[in-house]
Formats: C-alpha cells, structure tokens, sequence
C-alpha cells in the first residue's frame, strides 16, 4: 500500500493524482495529490489511496517508468480515471483504456489505445492543464439540465454549524434516502459552492424539506445573501444542526461518508434525528416550484357542482395570445372553455387550441380560484403556442393589454399578477379566496 507519510495534498477542485511528476501548478485549479508509491506494490494499492482520499474518480499523470502504472490502473479501474496523461512514458504495453489520453513526448502507442492524443513536450503545465480542463462529455450542460429537471422533486435546505460556530446553508432537491439499517441519507454539493468545505469537514448536517409555505425561504437559501439565519426562524437541533421552523420534515445527521462525484461531493449522513408533520411538502421541476395543495385545489374546483372553467395563459413570440369573446360583442378571452354549456375540461381546452389553429404546450398550473360575480370555479395553466394558422387569434402586447375588453375583474387581476411576474422571471401560483373573490399567492 501506498504510505501515507510520503504523499502530499495541496489545492481543491476536481482531483489530480501525480506519479514520478512534479505538477504542482495544477493546485491553483484543482485538487492535487503527490503519491510516493513503492515500486513492486500492487495496483490495488492506488485504488485504497483514492479510497482513503475519499475520491471515487481522479485525473492521473505519470511520467517515465510511472507511466506504466498509471496505465494499469486505469485499465484495470475505468470507473475511477477520468483522463489519463503520460509524460516520457517508458515501455507501454498493450491496454484497453477508456478515459481519454494524453502522451507528451515519444512514445510507442498501443493499438488499443484509440483516444490518444499525442503531443512533442513544450511547455508541459500548460498543455497538461489545457487537457485536464478539456470538458469530458460532448452534452450541452443547458440540454443535460433540462433533463434532469424533468424529475419532480422536493425542495429541501441543507445546514450544517460551521467550526467557527456560524450556520451555514444552501437549497438543494438531490437529496435522498439511502438506508434504514442503519439510517442512512444523502445530498450533493457543488464543488464551486461557497460553502463546500466547511460542509464537507463539519462533523454533520441537517436537512430541511421545505413546505408548499416556505417557497420566499428556498429563494433566500439559494441566494449569496449573508444574513440568510438573521431573515429566517430556527434552532439548534439534536445532533446541534440547525432546523428551520415551519418545515415539513428534518433529519439531524452525523457525517457519515463523503464520496468525490465528478464536479460536486456527495455527502451521506447517519440520521441521529428526525421529525416530520402533515404538511404538505414543497415541489420542484423543470426550473418552477410545484404546489400540492394548488393541484388539490384544482381537482376539487374540477369536482365541484359550481360550473368548472378551464383555461390557458398563452405567449406566442413574447405576446398573449387572446381569441373573440362570443358572449360579448367586441370581446376578448383567454383560450378558455366551460363559459357557456357544461363545464371546462383539460381534453376540451386542448381541442379548442386545436380548432383555434395553436400548438400549445401547457405548462403548471398558475391559478385556481372562484370568480366572484359568476361563482364559477377557474383553472388556468400557463404555457407557449405556435400560430399554424392566424384565424381569429389576437396577440396582444404585455405592455398594451386591451383590459377594457377582457370579460371581467377576476381575468384582469390574474394576468396583471402575470404580466408582473413574468417581468422577473418568477411566477407563483395562486389559489382563490371564494369569501372575498380575491387570488392571492401561495407562498
């Protein structure tokens, strides 16, 4: 096995294990291990360093005999190498080799080796920083992002008590249960945040699963905001870790594991504590929060013997999109059904959207309310819509909407809400208060 007296640690960021290479330059950008590894020892001896070192997959740069070592290795754990770069390498044999690979110098390549590039030694740092930085997968980070948010998930904030005593915390959604025996829970961190190293050296953590009423808390906590403990109500838990009042569920946990993953840590926590309520929790996909109780609200309007109106706020090129009011001369209205006959439904808006020649894509629900002077229940999506055919749909500017001919208050006061939110990029939902025919903001 590697000893551990002879190698050195310096820098932080994405790992860099060096053998027989001074590469210290790298510590500026990255997380830079210098390991002294007895010739003759086994190949499993690395992988126990990397495992000591809490890394899961590391950069690697040899040089001369070292070369052949690093080559092994990373044949023999492809999980664990994500670049691979060989300086003067010495006799290199025959290796299936995933990662990509970079030999300075002369070299003779395996044929198996098909993702090497091959450079004459210059100015070495800099080409070994240029390879190491290089991006690994050919994805756009927008794209992949997007993916993932397709996964509906809840919103937590996740704390810890600094070794100066400060509380620190960030919002999170990867989070997740690992085990019950014993029990076991996991959250991630970026690399780059602020505070990532005093989460990944405290002694535990908490983590926060915020309700549907602390959405202006998971804003603030995912803010760079100093005073985010002044702004909020909490206490010191069990194991010590601050717990925000008002959440649906916490667990107070002792450091349990830290695992390197790519450009964030994984933390794993051993629960000490926990508790929850019947709150319902707060949700979060595709870039919005998503409200339980506003989905209930909608399927109890849709359920009600009052008249159930449902209906869609459209952009099309950055303007609403409205259609005639056939109950008002010189109206207009949103695309909307349940007005007149029986009440609305989702498949019958989407067939008025069809005849009405719009491609529309509806997003979440943005409000649900009873419209005081006609005591029907109102359901309104948001969403975009391409015109096939221009017909009798009217685009109207946000700074110029035509209120006068929109059918009444309760339609105005909905999208002057919108047209102000959407000027931040931050919408809420919104649920109705049938006493006072008013449409208030679930926060």
């Amino acid at each position: 096995m590697a000893d551990g007296k002879r190698n050195s640690e310096t820098g932080q960021g994405e790992a860099v294990l060096l053998l027989g290479h001074d590469g210290r330059a790298l510590a500026p950008t990255h997380r830079v291990i210098n390991a002294d590894l007895t010739a003759g020892r086994p190949l499993s001896a690395l992988r126990h360093l990397l495992d000591d070192l809490g890394i899961s997959a590391v950069n690697i740069v040899a040089r001369g005999e070292a070369a052949g070592t690093a080559l092994a290795f990373a044949a023999a754990y492809p999980q664990n190498v994500l670049r691979l770069a060989l300086i003067a390498p010495h006799g290199l044999t025959e290796a299936t080799i995933l990662c990509p690979v970079l030999i300075l110098g002369e070299a003779e390549t395996p044929k198996s080796m098909p993702r090497v590039r091959v450079e004459r030694p210059g100015v070495i740092d800099a080409q070994l920083a240029s390879f190491i930085s290089e991006r690994l997968s050919s994805f756009d980070n927008r794209e992949l992002r997007s993916a993932f948010g397709s996964f509906m998930t809840g919103v937590t904030i996740v704390t810890t008590a600094g070794a100066d005593g400060r509380p620190r915390g960030f919002t999170a959604n990867s989070f997740t249960s690992v085990s019950l025996e014993p029990p076991l829970l996991m959250i991630c961190i970026g690399k780059h945040a602020a505070s990532m190293g005093v989460f990944r050296h405290a002694r535990g953590f908490a983590v926060n699963v915020l309700s549907e009423a602390q959405k202006d808390t998971s804003v603030l906590f995912a803010s760079k905001r100093p005073d985010k403990f002044e702004a909020t109500r909490w206490r010191a838990g069990p194991f010590g870790n601050p717990l925000i009042e008002g959440s649906a569920a916490w667990f107070d946990c002792a450091r349990y594991q830290v695992i390197d993953a790519g450009d964030h840590i994984i933390l794993m926590g051993h629960i000490e504590a926990f508790s929850y309520s019947d709150a319902n929790p707060l949700g979060y996909a595709r870039g919005h929060y998503i409200t339980l109780g506003l989905e209930q609200a909608a399927v109890n309007a849709a359920s009600s013997a009052s008249r159930t109106v449902v209906g869609a706020i459209l952009e099309n090129d950055n303007r609403l999109v409205l259609l005639p009011d056939p109950s008002r001369p010189g109206g207009l209205a949103l695309p909307e059904v349940g007005r007149l006959g029986s009440s609305g439904s989702a498949s019958q808006l989407h067939e008025l959207l069809r005849r009405e020649g719009l491609d529309a894509t509806l997003g979440f629900l943005f409000a649900v309310f009873e419209n005081p002077g006609t005591r029907e229940q109102c359901i309104y999506y948001r969403g975009e819509a391409l015109l096939h055919a221009r017909g009798r749909t009217v685009l109207a500017d946000f700074e110029d909407i035509p209120w006068d001919r929109l059918p009444d208050e309760a339609t105005r006061s909905m999208l002057r809400r919108y047209a102000a939110e959407r000027k931040i990029g931050r919408f809420k939902v919104y649920s109705g208060d049938h006493r006072q025919g008013t449409v208030k903001a679930v926060d």
